[in-house]
């Protein structure tokens, strides 16, 4: 991933602004650290932060057409590049990267190429022979964007907050799946799939189908020209992401490039369920495997960067963005530049554990339509800025525009939960790669329970950050929560102490309005917040707040059953998974 800024229409085209314009792209330098470039045309400015995966020798940015009028700088990866310059005959590329087609295909097909690129990206392109501008995002928001406003009637693009918030009197996350035109004077979808109207799907089931369509979708993300790797927690998602891939490298250019030997990641407490999980899979599948393992401590003094890195105050996306922020530091000291992983299959498949009480398959099918669509401000938004804060990409292929196609056209009542007929959650993709001739998983790791990334790396960790935060906020200080965060206020000590370390580094309204709030259980939205009534005294999301589903979730009930509650010893809780569910460690 590549950081990108842009300042069009200022009132000043100084050298002042040119230097001021430089300084803030250097705030996006974690994401490009292999080059940057800077292009001005009167008040209009384009920088660039590179990050080189594909054509690291020449593509660097912005990038031009051939007489150099139309400029563009872009942050993504476009998989069928080569099928787009096999369209483009006439024209001539000076580079080889996968992005060059982007100024070209403007040229060619005028503002609506946008839904040819097959890929991931967030680009502002800049037509100097009418000095306007186009400003665009991928479908799904994979790729993060940010539009701000200034006193002077400039518009500001930034791949991160901290590009433009100190210089924008108004700022709010660019639309997944929409454009800018300043042609056409404002923003419009360009993204328009049938599921996105929610209403509800009615084509069969077809295993196979669905297989070759993820199978697709992996495969074309093996487009690389730097060392690469996969994300491996053990769990469905990464495990299946990880077998296709160890399956398909062999014949590819990266592996003519790099070797076949297929290299997994994985990151947990000691003793955690993914650790144990991941190195059975890796063993299976015969990768080279990389365990990193972080103490609660570790974790603690990594907050304050983690929010910086990712702009949040979100609980569920700093508590999982941590152990994913040191494990990709890890990742990138080993020479590693790209990573695979499994997001987006929870929000596609319904694999939260909280989808086992939707009630029924209209309710199904529109909670993971409305989680599809919430994706860029939490899980993407993970993904992408905790991997790029150390100049690493993360490339997801269950987001995959015509894999989401297929996966979200099945009619919803084959992705029901029946635990009463075997099927649990993501039953219709667990049922899709169950081949006993070439089995691409073993069985109990194709059926494993979902783990969310933040309890699979080790139960205790939630436990510990929440203990951290209550040694900060006293309750005196949660009394007058509603005073001091009237917007999105914070309900819990932990809560309270992260958006009290965002604050101070983004300080601003708009900042705070960027991000999402409401009740949640198990990473549920607020609505299907109502499908048990019993959730809303339990409002944590956590996947172990979905109680009576999860094997280990933390009911007060269970302390009945021998389940003892997690006690801090030495500042630290010291608590481990056991077949029973969670005990004490001497």
């Amino acid at each position: 991933m590549c950081g990108i800024l842009a300042l069009l229409g200022c009132s000043d085209d100084s050298q002042a602004k040119r230097v001021r314009v430089l300084e803030l792209s250097r705030r996006l330098k974690h994401r490009g650290p292999d080059w940057s470039g800077l292009y001005q045309h009167g008040d209009c400015f384009l920088a660039h932060q590179r990050l080189a995966i594909i054509d690291p020798a020449s593509g660097d940015q912005p990038l031009f057409n051939e007489d150099k009028t139309v400029a563009v700088t872009v942050n993504g990866e476009i998989y069928n590049h080569e099928e787009l310059r096999k369209r483009l005959p006439n024209h001539k590329f000076r580079t080889g990267s996968d992005c060059d087609v982007i100024a070209h295909l403007y040229e060619e097909f005028g503002e609506d190429f946008v839904d040819m690129l097959d890929g991931i990206f967030a680009f502002v392109l800049l037509d100097t022979r009418d000095n306007s501008f186009l400003v665009a995002r991928d479908a799904i928001g994979v790729t993060p964007l940010y539009i701000g406003w200034g006193l002077d009637g400039s518009i500001w693009i930034s791949s991160e907050l901290k590009g433009l918030n100190d210089d924008c009197e108004h700022f709010e996350a660019f639309p997944p799946g929409h454009l800018y035109s300043s042609k056409q004077g404002g923003l419009r979808r360009w993204y328009n799939p049938a599921w996105f109207s929610e209403a509800i799907p009615s084509a069969p089931y077809d295993p196979l189908v669905l297989r070759k369509a993820f199978e697709d979708s992996v495969i074309k993300r093996l487009m690389t020209d730097v060392p690469f790797g996969v994300l491996l927690s053990g769990g469905l998602d990464s495990s299946l992401v990880a077998s296709i891939t160890a399956r398909h490298l062999a014949g590819t250019k990266a592996a003519k490039q790099w070797g076949t030997q297929l290299h997994s990641f994985c990151v947990g407490l000691e003793g955690s369920p993914d650790l144990k999980a991941a190195k059975e899979v890796a063993e299976y599948l015969g990768t080279v495997h990389h365990e990193f393992t972080y103490t609660v401590q570790d974790g603690i003094d990594a907050l304050e960067d983690v929010i910086y890195h990712v702009e949040t105050y979100d609980v569920t996306t700093i508590r999982a963005s941590i152990p994913m922020f040191l494990m990709s530091r890890k990742i990138k000291s080993l020479g590693v530049k790209m990573v695979i992983s499994g997001e987006g299959s929870d929000e596609i498949f319904g694999g939260y554990l909280y989808f086992h009480k939707a009630p029924n398959k209209e309710e199904f099918h529109e909670e993971t339509c409305r989680k599809i669509k919430a994706l860029h401000q939490y899980d993407c938004l993970r993904a992408n800025k905790s991997t790029s804060a150390w100049g690493l990409e993360a490339r997801v292929p269950f987001l995959d525009k015509e894999f989401i196609n297929v996966a979200m056209n099945i009619d919803p009542e084959h992705k029901r939960i029946k635990p009463e007929e075997g099927r649990i959650e993501k039953w219709v993709l667990r049922r899709a790669f169950d081949d006993e001739e070439q089995p691409y998983l073993p069985k109990h790791i194709l059926y494993r329970q979902k783990e969310q990334f933040s309890d699979g790396v080790g139960y205790s960790w939630i436990d510990g950050l929440k203990a951290h935060s209550a040694r900060h906020v006293t309750d005196k200080m949660m009394l007058n929560a509603a005073n001091i965060f009237p917007h999105n206020t914070p309900t819990t000590k932990e809560a309270y102490y992260y958006r009290t370390i965002f604050e101070r580094f983004f300080p601003q309204n708009s900042a705070r309005l960027s991000v999402p709030g409401g009740a949640s259980v198990a990473c549920s939205t607020a609505k299907a917040v109502e499908w048990d009534a019993s959730w809303a005294k339990n409002l944590d999301p956590s996947g172990r707040a979905a109680l009576g589903v999860h094997l280990s979730a933390y009911d007060k009930a269970q302390a009945n059953s021998g389940v003892v509650q997690p006690e801090i010893i030495n500042n630290v809780p010291q608590i481990t998974a056991s077949t029973q569910g969670v005990e004490i460690r001497s």
